[in-house]
C-alpha cells in the first residue's frame, strides 16, 4: 500500500513539475559542450577564411601582372576579375557570420579575448589609438598596417569600398547587369590580400586556442556578464549602417550583414554558454535559472523579430534604433544582474 501511494506522490508531481526536478536536476556545469561548439565554428571559420584568401590571392595576381594598373586589368581581364571579386565577396559573406556565432565565447573569455579584438571589434588607430588592439598587418607591397582595426571591418571596408582612398576604379559594372550598384568597384589588392592572409593566420590561431583552452565555471559566467550587455552599442553601429541609414549611412562597416543578424548569432553564442552552467543556477535557484532562461529567449526574441521585420523590406527610422537600443540594454542589463547575483551565490568569481 505504501509504495503505492508513493508512486501516486510521484505521478503527481511530475505532473506539475518539470521531470528533471522530481527525480533530481543535473547539478553540474556541462562546460565540454561549450568546448565543442567553440571548436565546431572555429573550424568552420578556418576553413572559410582559408577559401576567402584564394579569391583575394586571385585578385591580387591580376593586380601585379598588370603591375597594378587596375583600369588595364579590367581592360584586359573583366570576367577573371569579377570572378575573383565576387569570390572574395562571398567568402567573406560566408566567414562572417560564423565568427558571430562563437564571438559571445571569444569575446568574454579573457584568454580568448584578444582575437575578438583583432577578427572582429577592435577599432583603428587611426579611429581610437588608446582602445586600438596593438598589431600590425604586412601587406605584400612591403607596407605594413598598424593597428588596422579588426580583420572583418578592413576586409569589408576595402572590398565594398568605403573608403575612397581605397577605391582603385570606381562604377565597374562587375556583375555586367547594365547598372552600377552598391560595392561594384575595383579595391586596393595589397589590402585585400594582406587583410584576407592576417584574416587565415589569426582564424589558425584561434582554433589552436580554442583546442587548448580548459573552460571553467569563472570563464563562463565572466564571458555570459562581459557579452551580455553589449546590445546599445551594436544597435548603434545598426543605427548609422546602411540598413538603416541608406546612402546617408556614417558607418564604415556593418553595411553588407545587418548588424540584428549578427546581434542573432551572438545572443544564440551566449545562450550555449548558458546552457553550459544553467543547471548550477538551477540547483540554487530555479526561479532564478527560469528568469534568466526566458529572459535570454525573449532577447532573442525582441531582436529576431527586427530581423524579420527588416528582411521583410521595413526600413527602420534612426530614432527608433535608438529605442530599440534601449529597451534592449535595458533587457540585457536586467539578465546580467540576475546572472551577477548566481555568480555570488555559486561563489563562482567574475573576472575583471
Amino acid at each position: 500500500m505504501k509504495s503505492k501511494v508513493l508512486l501516486l506522490v510521484v505521478v503527481l508531481s511530475a505532473m506539475v513539475m518539470p521531470f528533471s526536478r522530481v527525480f533530481g536536476a543535473d547539478t553540474k556545469a556541462n562546460l565540454d559542450a561549450v568546448k565543442t561548439y567553440l571548436l565546431g565554428k572555429a573550424t568552420d571559420l578556418s576553413d572559410a577564411a582559408k577559401t576567402l584568401a584564394e579569391s583575394t590571392d586571385a585578385y591580387y595576381d591580376l593586380a601585379k601582372a598588370a603591375n597594378f594598373d587596375y583600369a588595364k586589368m579590367w581592360k584586359d581581364n573583366p570576367k577573371e576579375v569579377a570572378a575573383a571579386l565576387d569570390g572574395a565577396k562571398k567568402g567573406w559573406i560566408v566567414a562572417s557570420p560564423i565568427y558571430e556565432q562563437m564571438e559571445g565565447i571569444v569575446g568574454g573569455v579573457p584568454s580568448l579575448s584578444r582575437y575578438d579584438a583583432i577578427i572582429d571589434a577592435s577599432p583603428t588607430g587611426a579611429e581610437d589609438p588608446e582602445n586600438a588592439t596593438d598589431f600590425t598587418i604586412d601587406l605584400p607591397s612591403g607596407d605594413k598596417l598598424d593597428k588596422p582595426g579588426s580583420l572583418f571591418n578592413l576586409l569589408e571596408s576595402d572590398l565594398w569600398g568605403y573608403f575612397p582612398e581605397d577605391i582603385k576604379v570606381d562604377k565597374v559594372d562587375l556583375d555586367g547587369d547594365g547598372t552600377i550598384g552598391f560595392g561594384e568597384l575595383l579595391p586596393d589588392a595589397n589590402l585585400a590580400k594582406g587583410g584576407a592572409d592576417a584574416l587565415a593566420s589569426y582564424s589558425a590561431d584561434l582554433l589552436k586556442a580554442a583546442g587548448e583552452w580548459e573552460p571553467n565555471e569563472s570563464d563562463a559566467f565572466t564571458a555570459l556578464v562581459v557579452m551580455i550587455p553589449t546590445m546599445n552599442d551594436m544597435f548603434g553601429s545598426w543605427k548609422d549602417s546602411r540598413f538603416v541609414e541608406g546612402d546617408k549611412a556614417t558607418g564604415k562597416a556593418f553595411s553588407v550583414i545587418s548588424r540584428l543578424s549578427d546581434m542573432n548569432d551572438i545572443i544564440s553564442s551566449i545562450q550555449v554558454i548558458y546552457t553550459g552552467v544553467g543547471p548550477l543556477i538551477e540547483a540554487k535557484s530555479a526561479a532564478q535559472h527560469d528568469q534568466i532562461n526566458q529572459g535570454l529567449t525573449d532577447l532573442k526574441s525582441f531582436v529576431d523579430d527586427l530581423y524579420k521585420q527588416e528582411n521583410d523590406g521595413k526600413r527602420f527610422k534612426p530614432e527608433e534604433a535608438d529605442l530599440f537600443g534601449t529597451e534592449a540594454q535595458d533587457r540585457a542589463e536586467t539578465i546580467t544582474g540576475q546572472i551577477t547575483q548566481a555568480a555570488a551565490l555559486l561563489d563562482v568569481t567574475i573576472q575583471q
